[in-house]
């Protein structure tokens, strides 16, 4: 379920040093989806950087109306953020699938991409809630 608000997002991606990026997909309005809307995907993502390989981009999202799959837009978005992230000297570009999500996943190794639960042993890590604030309480102080 997505939590973040519109005025959230509009403060973290429209600001002077933002938080993220973000790509839209819109077609004509002649096109526009079955509820009436012409932005039909998108592709959220920011920087990163690996003290190991360097620059890199974060895709956190790439979303594309169900009606309109199948269609090029994903595919279009996705090497629209490549493009940006080679012109930014990114050496690569790092997402993150559920398990269960087996046709993003394919999508995605049909396009190149590796998969590196199994291959390199990596575990995705979370903080947030009371065991952010009490990590954070335990820093030490100025």
């Amino acid at each position: 379920m997505v939590m973040t608000l519109n005025t959230e997002l509009e403060r973290d991606g429209f600001c002077q040093n933002p938080y993220f990026e973000c790509l839209v997909a819109e077609v004509p309005e002649e096109h526009k989806s079955t509820e009436g809307f012409t932005i039909v995907g998108y592709a959220l993502y920011f920087y990163t950087y690996s003290t190991w390989k360097g620059r890199a981009a974060y895709l956190e999202d790439l979303y594309v109306m169900p009606e309109f799959r199948g269609n090029g837009i994903g595919k279009g978005l996705l090497s629209k953020v490549a493009e940006i992230g080679k012109k930014k000297q990114c050496e690569r570009l790092q997402l993150s699938v559920l398990n269960w999500n087996t046709p993003t996943r394919d999508f995605y190794a049909a396009k190149g991409a590796q998969d590196l639960t199994v291959s390199e042993g990596w575990h995705f890590i979370r903080f947030d809630g009371q065991n952010l604030d009490k990590l954070a309480s335990e820093a030490p102080k100025d």
